[in-house]
């Protein structure tokens, strides 16, 4: 049985992704640590974990990095992060040229990096699992993936929905 996980595993269709990434280990930690609901803000770079200074950081634009740090773990083509963030290419072009995101464009990789975030909880650090599991159809889901979801907030919202029931042993 163990032999077949590991074949299966070696035909993952994240082939780039790091199961053991800096940032993923942060990110564990700080949940370790509870440093609150705003943790997953490690995985995009930033280090303020309250909400009043992230609120602040969001309504200023995110600096493009963190879209970079992301789009790193995540192993996403730019396109698909673009499609994912409703950002048109060209627009991420200029973002790419001035350093910074718009605010709603934050606020929406915010949204991802909070979904992304507690995906990795649920696999318990494991990012080539968590990112299978994001790209997957399923059908709790009526059959979208959950990262195709996080382009809204009440798909998001029924992503952590869906997590929270896995996480408690609900049947989903």
């Amino acid at each position: 049985m163990r032999h077949m996980a590991r074949r299966a595993a070696l035909r993952s269709p994240v082939p780039n992704a790091q199961v053991a990434a800096p940032e993923i280990a942060s990110y564990m930690e700080a949940v370790r640590r509870s440093r609150g609901p705003n943790a997953h803000v490690v995985l995009l770079g930033l280090r303020s974990f309250d909400t009043p200074s992230l609120h602040k950081k969001v309504e200023q634009g995110f600096a493009f990095s963190a879209l970079l740090k992301i789009l790193r773990l995540m192993a996403l083509p730019m396109q698909v992060l673009a499609d994912l963030l409703v950002i048109p290419p060209r627009t991420l072009q200029r973002r790419k040229a001035s350093g910074r995101l718009e605010p709603d464009e934050s606020d929406r990789l915010l949204r991802l990096s909070r979904v992304y975030g507690k995906a990795i909880e649920l696999f318990e650090g494991n990012n080539r699992a968590t990112l299978e599991w994001l790209q997957s159809p399923l059908r709790a889901l009526d059959g979208a993936s959950p990262l195709s979801l996080t382009k809204t907030e009440p798909g998001a919202h029924e992503v952590e929905r869906l997590i929270n029931r896995l996480e408690y042993g609900v049947f989903s």
